[in-house]
């Protein structure tokens, strides 16, 4: 079942790879029933059932609620997962907004 996941999110980071250069690269792998993005051993990516989350400090994840994102729960009864947005689906089209979004993901986590 991740399988598609892992897939789809391989396509997003080399769309968005084209901007967002780091050393060592990022590299994607199966992450319970979905995919997650890592760079230099971090987690800033995930695609599941819930959809694309990315890992981001507090005024860029309020930015993005406003844009209709949401907080980070895997199933009802999960924790939230504070530190990450689910993108909204418009954003996903965006393919020039989403390499920024990315590219502040990557910075958060390395930062």
């Amino acid at each position: 079942m991740a399988e598609p996941y892992l897939s789809e999110l391989r396509s997003i980071v080399e769309q968005a790879n084209l901007r967002c250069k780091t050393p060592g690269g990022i590299l994607c792998r199966h992450f319970f029933s979905g995919a997650a993005a890592y760079v230099d051993g971090h987690i800033f990516m995930t695609l599941t059932t819930v959809g694309l989350a990315l890992k981001l400090p507090e005024d860029d994840r309020s930015t993005l609620f406003d844009q209709g994102a949401k907080s980070l729960q895997y199933f009802p009864q999960a924790p939230i997962k504070k530190d990450y947005a689910v993108l909204p689906s418009r954003l996903l089209d965006d393919h020039s907004r989403l390499s920024d979004w990315i590219s502040r993901s990557i910075d958060f986590v390395l930062g």
